[in-house]
């Protein structure tokens, strides 16, 4: 359900007519999906349920136009739970407008579904947020370590990682 901030939302200016247009329009195709969000400093920002992201991206991209993956990235918010944040991106070409989406994910098991089968471009974003804080994507078609060696131990940009590395 659409949190109670982002209804109409009451700010000046274009960018929060479309961005409660956005809102309502991720609300209205599936209620459940929105678990919270902000609108700050003319950007949106939609917490979605993690098991919503796929369908949620779906949607954006293909009926609210926002065709562009900026990036995916991660949030380690140790020793808060849940502990770590996915998130992803988005930009509208056609209306050159932005929208944040955020996953909230467990520390215990940190795994959210791939949103590769909807933008190809995320497949590396998605490499690099594994390998640099262990969050798993299922379903990508090739989840590996893309920066640290394949024999690494741990994830480097988690905040429990040892700050002067592994002693040898």
């Amino acid at each position: 359900m659409l949190p109670e901030n982002l209804r109409g939302l009451d700010v000046a200016g274009v960018g929060a007519v479309a961005a409660a247009a956005v809102a309502a329009a991720v609300d209205a195709f599936d209620a459940d999906a929105i678990a919270a969000g902000k609108f700050d400093r003319n950007e949106l920002t939609l917490e979605i349920a993690p098991p919503k992201i796929v369908s949620v991206c779906g949607f954006l991209k293909y009926d609210q136009s926002f065709v562009r993956l900026s990036t995916v990235t991660g949030v380690d918010r140790y020793p808060a739970e849940p502990r770590f944040e996915v998130v992803y991106h988005l930009h509208s070409i056609d209306r050159n407008q932005r929208l944040r989406l955020k996953c909230r994910l467990p520390g215990s098991d940190p795994v959210i579904e791939s949103v590769t089968s909807v933008w190809r471009s995320a497949n590396w974003y998605e490499r690099e947020t594994f390998d640099l804080f262990g969050i798993r994507f299922l379903n990508h078609p090739d989840l590996r370590r893309i920066m640290m060696p394949e024999g690494w131990d741990g994830h480097p940009l988690r905040k429990d990682y040892p700050i002067t590395g592994s002693r040898i």
